[in-house]
């Protein structure tokens, strides 16, 4: 079972990081708001990714592949169970796939995380 602190801590940044998996093209506001969510973090950037690649990923990506997915943004208590049961039955072989997922998908994200560091790195002044 996964604790209820980690799930409090985790959580704004599970939200923050679903606007990547939006069928939408992303604005600087968005980009600012997502900095801030991590930079009132306890986590580093590094860290942010690593939580975006094994916790929001598997559950979000499949979004992107769907001619017409989400746009508007996910219902966040949906989010929120869908992540937590997701970290609740995975096994140490759904790391390795979800490295490999990343490797083909991650691509999509690519120039989304670029901006991201870059506004993060500013605002971090």
């Amino acid at each position: 079972m996964i604790k209820p602190l980690y799930i409090k801590e985790r959580k704004p940044v599970w939200i923050a990081l679903s606007d990547f998996y939006l069928d939408t093209e992303l604005q600087d506001y968005n980009f600012q708001y997502i900095a801030k969510i991590i930079l009132e973090s306890s986590y580093t950037f590094e860290e942010i990714k690593i939580i975006n690649m094994y916790e929001v990923f598997p559950v979000l990506q499949p979004n992107l592949l769907q001619p017409a997915g989400e746009w508007a943004g996910f219902n966040e208590k949906w989010l929120i169970e869908a992540i937590t049961d997701y970290l609740e039955t995975k096994n140490s072989r759904d790391d390795v796939m979800i490295s490999t997922n990343y490797k083909k998908y991650g691509w999509m994200q690519e120039d989304y995380w670029q901006k991201l560091e870059s506004i993060y790195n500013e605002m971090k002044k």
